[in-house]
């Protein structure tokens, strides 16, 4: 999976993550805020 994502993305940013069991949502959530200028 990472080595297709990394193909199809290329230098874009991505994350795995699992909603199931949360992990990897703080950092989507951060990424969001950060780069989606929505943090005061």
């Amino acid at each position: 999976m990472d080595r297709d994502t990394k193909k199809m993305r290329g230098d874009k940013p991505f994350i795995f993550s699992n909603m199931k069991t949360e992990q990897g949502l703080a950092e989507i959530i951060s990424f969001i805020e950060s780069e989606g200028m929505l943090t005061v």
